[in-house]
């Protein structure tokens, strides 16, 4: 239970943040309580203790009985049902002796309540996945991403197998080839030139991948750490850990002139992306860095861009501020880029004597 003395002195810091310029709803957030229960320690005038946990509470009038629980217990406990989860005992019930005694959700709440909730079977239990790592980039050539996609070959059936590599920040392909196979030796190649492209060997550098066997290779994560890169792996099964990759293969295919019906040859293919790659570099204005090319982007070129922009925009709107409802288009350029970024932002609340 939180004391007097600590109520007060949330309610004077969420004044304070208040006078300050905050929000209510920021600095409850802050503090960790709801706008309502603020709203409740203020609204007469006074702090008083809380006596909701005194409260006396009647029980429900649907409340499962001590035999009713009893006996679910019994049914869990039977040897023929040592190996089911609670939906199929009362199916069971139900088929085999015409018994029901109460509803799934109720079997699962008084197993929880008596500690014998676990699970049952050979099966590995279901596990939660972890959240994503987070990489930030502040600026080129700190975080790469790359993956492998297929393209099609002149048969139904055959295909080659096209690696790039994506510098997250400025969106620039940095390393690509496309192969017969698929293989970590492959990839090796590709990371190997372009490090070597970008001429910074030995700077640390994060490369995600997904979990392919192209990209964990135990030759390959020996290259990498000889080249100061750490490696970085997608959760298994989610491709959305790697979006920026599957933003540039579906780029890559959804082009106009991407040859659908499968490429002649190796060389064919090779050609093919090569164009690819010139366009999407130097010429495609990318809507994630304020449609500038990645090129631009990569080399700083953007700022003198953007800025340019921005002085075009404010001259047309002080030639005609009656065609302008509001502020003009942003053009800045931006500083962060996050691979997986964490959806919310965790603030630590005002620690407060129990």
């Amino acid at each position: 239970m939180i004391s007097i003395e600590d109520r007060q002195h949330a309610v004077q810091l969420i004044a304070d943040a208040c006078e300050d310029g905050s929000t209510l709803t920021a600095a409850c957030d802050v503090i960790g309580i709801s706008i309502r229960t603020h709203q409740r320690w203020v609204q007469t005038g006074e702090i008083t203790a809380d006596r909701r946990p005194l409260a006396e509470r009647p029980v429900p009038a649907n409340a499962l009985t001590a035999e009713e629980e009893s006996e679910i217990l019994k049914q869990c406990h039977r040897d023929e049902f040592a190996d089911l989860p609670p939906d199929q005992i009362v199916v069971r019930l139900m088929d085999e002796e015409q018994r029901y005694i109460a509803s799934v959700s109720s079997f699962y709440r008084v197993l929880r309540k008596h500690g014998q909730l676990a699970h049952r079977g050979r099966a590995k239990a279901r596990k939660s996945q972890p959240a994503p790592t987070t990489h930030t980039a502040t600026a080129p050539n700190q975080v790469w991403s790359w993956d492998c996609t297929w393209l099609p070959g002149p048969a139904k059936g055959t295909y080659y197998y096209l690696v790039m590599i994506l510098d997250i920040f400025s969106r620039k392909v940095v390393g690509w080839e496309a192969f017969l196979g698929e293989s970590a030796a492959n990839s090796r190649t590709v990371i190997e030139r372009a490090v070597l492209a970008e001429n910074i060997v030995g700077q640390p550098l994060v490369l995600h991948a997904d979990n392919g066997s192209p990209f964990k290779g135990a030759t390959l994560l020996e290259k990498l750490r000889d080249l100061q890169i750490q490696p970085s792996f997608s959760r298994p099964r989610v491709s959305n850990d790697n979006a920026f990759s599957e933003a540039l293969f579906r780029t890559c295919k959804y082009v106009p002139n991407y040859p659908a019906n499968g490429f002649a040859d190796l060389t064919a293919a090779q050609q093919w992306v090569h164009g690819f790659v010139q366009w999407y570099n130097h010429e495609h204005r990318h809507s994630a860095i304020r449609f500038v090319t990645p090129m631009q982007r990569h080399t700083g070129e953007d700022k003198v861009i953007l800025a340019k922009r921005h002085a075009l925009n404010l001259a047309a709107r002080a030639a005609h501020p009656e065609r302008w409802s509001g502020d003009t288009r942003n053009w800045e350029p931006g500083t962060l880029v996050s691979l997986n970024p964490e959806r919310n932002v965790v603030t630590e609340p005002v620690r407060m004597a129990a």
